[in-house]
């Protein structure tokens, strides 16, 4: 059942790109066969890493784009599993570029215009791979803006990385609802003082307790 009510006064409606927007393990099953057994934990290990390295290398202060991160864990995760043939790493690359967006992603978008919101995808991706993204996905009529970490050079749970989107749009944070299918990520945009939707595709359990969604779904069209 749409939750409607979770657009009250809201302008801005705002949307983590990866695991939210964009399947992030279908770089991965495209390539299943060639793959072989180990393609679902090849999957999530390198999602896995690519996480921990933005996580990590941010702690630090310091900053490499997004891309470089999938690059590394892409090799990681080849290590990991030998038996895989290491000849698919630019196959899967090429694949990651031109993630699938989830079959409601393009109606949900539009219907968030067609009430008066303002969209945006606002995503730790550096800038080329955000764009190459949501061109693949025809989804850039559908966006008012994609916005790139990089300019703050730092990633999200950072404040700095959600003040960009207040910053971009001179809006305040009760104007955005926020959606992202990371707990994480949730978390960190809570902390900043958005509302913010869980999109919980996996039903996984809940984390952060201190920090809690303003809302749970189980996919974007459940909002509207």
């Amino acid at each position: 059942m749409a939750q409607t009510d979770l657009l009250a006064g809201k302008t801005h409606a705002v949307f983590d790109a990866y695991g939210t927007l964009f399947d992030v393990h279908s770089a991965v099953s495209r390539h299943a066969g060639a793959i072989g057994p180990q393609a679902q934990p090849l999957s999530e290990l390198w999602r896995t890493k690519q996480l921990e390295y933005s996580w990590v290398i941010g702690l630090m202060g310091r900053y490499t784009p997004f891309w470089t991160l999938t690059e590394r864990a892409l090799d990681f995760a080849l290590a990991t599993y030998p038996d895989v043939d290491p000849a698919l790493r630019e196959t899967l690359l090429v694949a990651y570029r031109d993630l699938d967006a989830y079959g409601e992603v393009p109606d949900t978008l539009t219907r968030l215009r067609d009430a008066g919101l303002k969209t945006a995808l606002f995503s730790n991706g550096n800038a080329a791979m955000l764009e190459r993204a949501v061109a693949s996905a025809e989804l850039g009529d559908r966006l008012d803006a994609v916005l790139s970490v990089d300019p703050v050079l730092t990633f999200k749970t950072a404040p700095a990385a959600y003040q960009m989107v207040l910053d971009r749009f001179g809006a305040a944070r009760e104007d955005v609802l926020f959606f992202s299918s990371n707990r994480w990520d949730i978390a960190g945009a809570t902390a900043f003082g958005f509302d913010a939707v869980w999109v919980n595709r996996k039903g996984q359990p809940d984390e952060y307790p201190d920090l809690p969604p303003r809302a749970v779904v189980s996919a974007l069209d459940d909002v509207i």
